[in-house]
């Protein structure tokens, strides 16, 4: 099974952090964050990882450097030349691909953190033999999301895209299950959504959609990039890392100073260095980041080789690459 991956969006909402790193090569705990999707796949039997990129191609090629071998899968990267939407950029993939696009293949946004069963969602679209499945996941509030009203056997009678309205429901999770026939509705080269263009066009011809309970977290604001964070370190979500603590995970070569606090959460990437005195709790610092003494971080994230001066106090605060916090 094949599996055409949108990642191919500048990730606006998490900047300053996205700014110099793509979203999927941003590093979620102590690896790129596309890491834990591609691993993901492979253990549903998924061989071949096709990677829609768009921003900063190559810096994601750098971060994914012997992912095919960790995971077991083939990766292959095409690059957008323009915006094209999600059903453009999946229409781009698969005439890249050309002949080696097999019949039926899975197509996936790639901002999502989740070990729903993917393997349940190809099964029921292999049973009612659809033209098209959606993964459906429960939220308690579905306004920024599309919300997904469909019948008992699963056929789809309604897709509203982000709605605005702050009610419960089952949702699209941004994967699907696609016969090589949908493709013939999206114009190639066009900027066009699968959600907006597509998908509605479907309802009543063979769109259907799948319910799957489980983990599922859109890691798109900074909010979300730390709750995620803790969901892996305190295993809500299966995955390979190894914490240091519950809660916690501090790299190989950082420096810790005996008299400094860290916890009761916190991620210190390889190169930190914490000083006597100060204090990190419910945040994320990444590599190379220097806290001076008695300096204070809470609720926040830095991006690699911050420096927060002696003395200066963060709180819910999320800091660019390189930048210098003065007291």
């Amino acid at each position: 099974m094949q599996a055409i991956v949108l990642v191919g969006g500048e990730g606006t909402r998490l900047q300053p952090l996205t700014l110099t790193v793509p979203k999927p090569a941003l590093t979620l705990v102590d690896r790129p964050f596309l890491a834990y999707m591609i691993e993901w796949l492979a253990g549903h039997g998924v061989t071949e990882v096709v990677l829609a990129c768009g921003f900063l191609p190559d810096v994601l090629r750098e971060a994914l450097v012997g992912e095919e071998e960790r995971a077991g899968t083939k990766i292959t990267y095409v690059v957008e030349p323009q915006r094209l939407g999600t059903a453009g950029a999946i229409r781009f993939a698969a005439d890249q691909l050309g002949d080696r696009l097999e019949d039926r293949f899975l197509a996936l946004n790639g901002d999502v953190l989740t070990d729903l069963d993917l393997s349940a969602l190809m099964r029921a679209h292999g049973e009612h033999r659809g033209r098209a499945t959606l993964g459906l996941h429960p939220v308690e509030d579905s306004s920024a999301y599309g919300l997904v009203h469909s019948d008992p056997d699963g056929a789809v009678r309604e897709f509203l895209e982000k709605t605005g309205e702050h009610v419960p429901g089952q949702i699209n999770a941004g994967m699907y299950v696609l016969e090589r026939s949908v493709l013939d509705l999206i114009p190639p080269g066009e900027e066009v959504s699968i959600e907006r263009d597509v998908f509605p066009h479907l309802v009543g011809d063979g769109l259907y959609g799948h319910f799957l309970d489980g983990y599922w977290m859109d890691i798109g604001t900074p909010e979300r990039y730390l709750q995620a964070s803790w969901d892996i370190l305190e295993r809500r979500v299966k995955s390979r890392v190894e914490p240091t603590a519950p809660g916690m995970l501090v790299a190989a070569g950082a420096d810790v100073a005996g008299a400094s606090t860290l916890g009761p959460r916190v991620v210190l990437g390889p190169g930190v260095r914490v000083a006597a005195g100060a204090e990190v709790r419910d945040s994320v610092l990444l590599d190379g980041c220097v806290l001076g003494e008695g300096a204070r971080v809470s609720g926040s994230i830095l991006s690699s080789g911050v420096e927060v001066s002696p003395g200066a106090a963060l709180e819910g605060a999320v800091v660019g690459q390189g930048e210098r916090v003065p007291a």
